[in-house]
């Protein structure tokens, strides 16, 4: 069976991944797990829904300058905002987006997946 996540992600960059305007989530940590490949997005406050989900096409990581080389046409977010999240950092991650599929009807975290706290970053599911 496919290994999924749930991530946490800010409501605007929920939805700019929607729009297709963002093609890449970027990370500082990734999964252990190498298999997952569905992507429930919970947006985070002050929506607190699932609001829908997203195939990996693939994890990208390498230093953060070489990976906004490789995503900044399709990052969604500005150079600044890049560089503030992965500061200190030697390692970035992002995920490349496909197939998208936002809900008609946000779900809630105890609804689809029986938990009442959301992940700070991401947990499997």
């Amino acid at each position: 069976m496919q290994t999924s996540v749930l991530l946490s992600i800010k409501p605007k960059f929920a939805a700019a991944i929607f729009s297709g305007e963002k093609q890449f989530e970027f990370r500082r940590a990734i999964f252990a797990n190498k298999e997952v490949k569905r992507v429930y997005v919970y947006a985070s406050h002050p929506i607190g829904l699932i609001i829908g989900e997203f195939e990996i096409d693939t994890i990208i990581s390498m230093d953060p300058e070489s990976l906004w080389k490789e995503t900044k046409r399709a990052a969604g977010i500005s150079k600044k905002y890049f560089d503030e999240y992965f500061d200190g950092k030697n390692y970035a991650h992002a995920l490349k987006v496909r197939s998208v599929q936002p809900y008609k009807e946000p779900k809630s975290l105890m609804d689809m997946f029986n938990i009442a706290r959301p992940p700070q970053s991401f947990m499997y599911v």
